[in-house]
């Protein structure tokens, strides 16, 4: 892929300097990542550049056969101002297993590492330090050969952009109000919900709308076949604490094997908390809330870490989960996890990459 080529900017952004207003994915750093791919040479010119728009043909494959996949992770500050970033070879891993699936090329996710903490280096005095912010990291590929025809482009961008970003929830740490979809399907096995395919996001803004205009904050996905089981919330993985056992629904082909999720399960099971993963109904959580045995629910992603939810709606049935209230699980796996990402916490199971 050849030597990776710095231009550094000759105009640096001015930083937000109320980190309280950071909102999320609003603001971004200087400098960004790009590397080319054609049939011919493979991946190259791999490149760190001033951030700037792209110029790309009206015809260009992604703008109408949606081929394009991405990633998300974070870098922190501790402490010692030391810079942070968690479990970031397993996103380039799981881009590559997103790139299968919609025919794009493979990237070296070891390069690709290499190449990241080398951007994150540059731009490391955007990393904001308040509590609740981190820097958010956006990998990319996108098909971009000019061409009007249903196939597998023969040219791509791979890019890495940067984002100071705060809470990805206003309200913090507050439950959050989900609506469970009965209508609407995200995804189906055999399909591309396992994978972060951009074209999976868009298939759900039209329920994330109506769930936003009802008030709520997300919308709970049920399966595409039997619109019983429970699979992920937009963008996280969903977690039931049921009679002090923690559940969440296996992975079956269209369920995105969440990062944070992984790291929740490994360290629940490291404290001894029983972990299972299986299929579960929402009529099984509905019932279990009934009986006062569903002691919590959550969800886990990237940008939120650990969300409680407080209250869930589904066939004009509402219960109240915990009182609205963040549960013991909720707050102590967000703890253990959220300390070991920002150094404060033991890293035992060597998760953290020092830049």
């Amino acid at each position: 892929m050849g030597e990776l080529k710095i231009t550094r900017t000759q105009a640096p952004k001015a930083k937000l300097e109320d980190e309280s207003k950071l909102g999320f994915g609003k603001l971004f750093t200087d400098h960004m990542f790009i590397m080319d791919f054609d049939r011919s040479s493979g991946w190259h010119d791999a490149r760190i550049v001033p951030y700037s728009d792209f110029v790309l043909d009206p015809a260009a494959l992604v703008f109408h056969y949606a081929q394009a996949v991405f990633e998300g992770l974070k870098a922190y500050k501790n402490e010692d101002g030391e810079v942070l970033l968690f479990r970031p070879k397993d996103n380039f891993v799981r881009l590559n297993r997103s790139a299968d699936r919609m025919c794009i090329p493979n990237i070296d996710a070891d390069e690709a590492l290499n190449n990241l903490l080398e951007l994150v280096r540059m731009d490391s005095g955007w990393i904001p330090t308040a509590p609740g912010t981190s820097l958010y990291i956006r990998p990319t590929i996108i098909a971009t050969e000019p061409m009007l025809g249903v196939r597998a482009s023969d040219k791509y961008v791979f890019f890495i952009i940067l984002s100071p970003v705060g809470a990805y929830y206003a309200e913090g740490m507050k439950p959050t109000r989900i609506y469970v979809e009965n209508e609407y399907v995200r995804a189906v096995p055999g399909g591309t919900g396992n994978t972060k395919a951009a074209a999976n996001y868009a298939a759900s803004l039209i329920a994330g709308e109506k769930a936003h205009e009802k008030g709520f904050s997300q919308v709970l996905w049920l399966d595409g076949v039997k619109h019983a089981n429970i699979e992920e919330v937009g963008s996280m993985n969903m977690f039931f604490v049921i009679d002090g056992e923690l559940i969440t629904p296996a992975l079956n082909g269209s369920i995105l094997p969440g990062i944070t999720r992984d790291s929740i399960l490994q360290i629940a099971r490291s404290m001894g908390i029983k972990a299972t993963e299986r299929t579960i109904a929402v009529e099984e959580v509905f019932a279990a809330h009934e009986k006062g045995l569903l002691d919590e629910a959550f969800g886990t992603g990237t940008a939120a870490v650990v969300s409680a939810v407080g209250e869930m709606t589904w066939n004009g049935r509402t219960i109240k989960i915990n009182a609205g209230e963040i549960g013991k699980y909720s707050q102590m796996l967000y703890d253990k996890l959220t300390g070991i990402q920002m150094g404060r916490e033991a890293d035992e199971f060597n998760w953290v990459v020092r830049v």
